[in-house]
C-alpha cells in the first residue's frame, strides 16, 4: 500500500477534511455490500483502498464471521485487484465482465455468481435497481478542482454512474496520474431513463457533448485516499504468423469493400477492435497500408493506436479507457500534450452506445472462442459451460455497427479444438449479428447468405484443412436428412466435436 500524503492534487477545502487512509476508508464497506469500483480494462483501477478491503475480509474471516461483497466495475479490473478479492472469497456476485484466473475459477465451481451483460446495458440497469442499492462507490480520480469537481484518471467506465447512484463515496486521488490528462474526457450527463431519452448528438468521433470533469455530491463522498501508483500494464505479445495472416485477409477485405463503392477510400469508417494479438496484428496492418487520417470509436486503447496516433495513421480515437503495456504507459505519460489532441475518453454508456455505434458505422472487429458453420458465434464459454471472460462491448459493436466481424485462429490447443463447429454449445451473436468470419485460412463473408450457403462457405474458407472434411461430412448428411429444414442440422451429432474433446482431448476424428 503507498503511504502519500500531499494534497496538493485536492483543491477544495471541503473534500481535503475528508482525507483519511486505505485501512480507515474501507471501515465505510460492510458485508453484504454492493460496491462499485473504478477500473476498465488495466486502467483506473483502485489501488490502496481494494487491498485494504481484502485485508479487512481476510482478518473478518479468521474472527469466524462472514464478509462478501457483490462487485460491480466498468469491465475486467487490473488482475491483482480482482485476485486479491478472490482469493479471500470475498466476491459473493460479480457484474459486468472478468478476466482473472482466481475469480474465474471461482465462478465456474460456482463459489461466485457472475452476471455477464452487454456493457451499453449497465448504467441502465444498475439506475433500475436490478442489483439493489449500490452501497459504497470505490473511484480512482487525479485530482479535484477548487469549485469540487473530480478530475478523471486514465479509464472513466462506469464511474459517473457509481458516482450518481451509491450511497456512500471513497474517492482515490492517484497523484501518479499526469496532471495533463486533465480534458481529454468527455463526460455526458444528458442520459436518461425511457421515456425521458434524448437523442445523443454525436454525429463524428471526434465531437465533444459533455464536460471533462465528473460530478459527485459532497455530503456522500466519506473519504478521500490518497496514492500515487502506476496502472497495471496490459502487456502484448507481438502478432504471430497465425494473427498476421488473419489481419491480411482482414485488409484484403477492406480494399474490396472500397472497390465495391461500399468503403469510402479516403478514410475507411469508423473502427472498434477488441483486444489481443489478432487486433493488434490488424493495427499494424492498417499502418503499413495506405490508409491515412482514419477514425477509431472503441472501448480501449492500446499500444498499437498510440502508435497510428503518433505516425498520423489515426486522426482521432474515442474510447473509455486507455489499456496500455508498461511501454504505452511512458509513450503516454511522456507525450500526454500530444496524445490529449487525437483522443477522446468517455463514459462507457456512450463509448458503446447503440445509437451513437449506428449512427457512425462502425467497422467492428472482435475475436471469438468459436463460431459454428451457420456464422453463430461463442465468444465467452469454453465447451458451452466454463465462462472464460464474457461478452463484454462486442455485442454492442457488433448488432449495430456497419460490419460485423469475428476474427479467431482456426484451431487452438495445438490443433486439438477446431474454432469451426457444427454447433456451438453457447451462443453470444446470432448468425444475424455476424457479417464476417475470419480464421488464417481465410474470410467468409456471409451477407446476402442463406443459412445452406453459408455452411459451404464457412467451411471452405474458414475451417483448418484438418477438420473440413468431417465438417463437410455433416453438412452433406444434415442437408439429405428427411428434416432437414431451412438450417440442416443432425441433433444427435450437433455437439459432437465437443463430446468428443471432452471424452478424448482431442476434436479430431480417428
Amino acid at each position: 500500500m503507498t503511504q502519500y500524503v500531499d494534497g496538493t492534487r485536492i483543491r477544495n477545502a471541503e473534500f481535503r477534511k475528508k482525507i483519511t487512509s486505505a485501512r480507515d476508508a474501507v471501515e465505510f464497506i460492510h458485508p453484504h455490500d454492493t460496491v462499485a469500483i473504478s477500473g476498465f480494462a488495466s486502467a483506473g483501477t483502485p489501488k490502496d483502498v481494494i487491498p485494504a478491503l481484502a485485508e479487512r475480509i481476510r482478518k473478518v474471516r479468521g474472527e469466524g464471521a462472514n464478509f462478501t461483497v457483490n462487485l460491480l466495475t466498468g469491465a475486467s479490473v487490473s488482475a491483482g485487484t480482482e485476485r486479491i478479492l478472490a482469493e479471500v472469497d470475498g466476491i459473493s456476485l460479480r457484474m459486468p465482465y472478468q478476466s482473472e484466473p482466481t475469480a474465474r475459477g471461482n465462478i465456474n465451481s460456482g463459489r461466485m455468481d457472475y452476471v455477464d451483460i452487454h456493457l451499453s446495458h449497465v448504467a441502465q440497469q444498475v439506475w433500475e435497481g436490478y442489483y439493489g442499492n449500490v452501497d459504497v462507490a470505490v473511484v480512482e480520480i487525479s485530482g479535484i478542482t477548487e469549485s469540487g469537481e473530480l478530475i478523471p484518471s486514465a479509464s472513466i467506465g462506469n464511474n459517473k454512474t457509481w458516482l450518481d447512484v451509491a450511497e456512500r463515496v471513497i474517492l482515490e486521488v492517484n497523484s501518479w496520474v499526469p496532471e495533463e490528462m486533465a480534458g481529454i474526457h468527455d463526460v455526458y450527463y444528458g442520459t436518461a431513463l425511457p421515456p425521458h431519452r434524448k437523442p445523443i448528438q454525436i454525429t463524428s468521433v471526434e465531437d465533444r457533448i459533455g464536460q471533462s470533469t465528473l460530478k459527485v455530491d459532497p455530503r456522500k463522498v466519506v473519504a478521500v485516499v490518497e496514492t500515487h501508483a502506476r496502472d497495471s500494464a496490459s502487456e502484448l505479445a507481438q502478432p504471430d504468423e497465425v494473427s498476421q495472416a488473419i489481419a491480411a485477409h482482414v485488409l484484403d477485405f477492406f480494399e474490396y469493400e472500397i472497390s465495391k463503392g461500399r468503403l469510402p477510400a479516403d478514410g475507411l469508417l469508423p473502427l472498434q477492435s477488441g483486444i489481443g494479438n489478432v487486433a493488434n496484428a490488424v493495427l499494424q496492418g492498417l499502418d503499413a497500408g495506405p490508409h491515412k487520417g482514419l477514425t477509431c470509436f472503441s472501448e480501449v486503447i492500446q499500444d498499437g493506436m498510440l502508435h497510428l496516433i503518433k505516425h498520423g495513421t489515426v486522426r482521432y480515437a474515442s474510447a473509455t479507457s486507455l489499456a496500455l503495456s508498461e511501454a504505452g504507459i511512458d509513450e503516454l505519460v511522456s507525450n500526454i500534450d500530444f496524445y490529449r489532441k487525437h483522443i477522446v475518453l468517455r463514459p462507457q454508456e456512450i463509448s458503446n452506445h447503440p445509437e451513437v455505434v449506428r449512427r457512425l458505422g462502425i467497422i467492428a472487429m472482435n475475436g471469438m472462442l468459436e463460431a459454428d458453420i451457420y456464422g453463430n458465434v461463442n465468444s465467452t464459454h469454453v465447451m458451452g459451460t466454463k465462462i472464460m471472460n464474457g461478452i463484454g462491448g462486442s455485442g454492442d459493436f457488433a448488432r449495430n455497427g456497419y460490419l460485423s466481424m469475428f476474427l479467431s485462429p482456426s484451431t487452438a490447443k495445438g490443433g486439438a479444438i477446431s474454432s469451426i463447429v457444427p454447433m456451438v454449445p453457447h451462443v453470444d451473436h446470432t448468425e444475424h449479428d455476424v457479417q464476417v468470419l475470419v480464421t488464417e485460412q481465410g474470410l467468409a463473408d456471409l451477407r446476402g447468405l442463406s443459412p445452406r450457403k453459408r455452411s459451404r462457405v464457412v467451411i471452405d474458407k474458414c475451417a483448418h484443412p484438418d477438420y473440413r472434411a468431417a465438417l463437410l461430412d455433416y453438412v452433406d448428411r444434415a442437408e439429405h436428412a428427411p428434416v432437414a429444414g431451412h438450417t440442416p442440422h443432425l441433433l444427435g451429432e450437433a455437439l459432437s466435436f465437443h463430446e468428443r474433446f471432452l471424452e478424448t482431448g482431442t476434436m479430431l476424428r480417428d
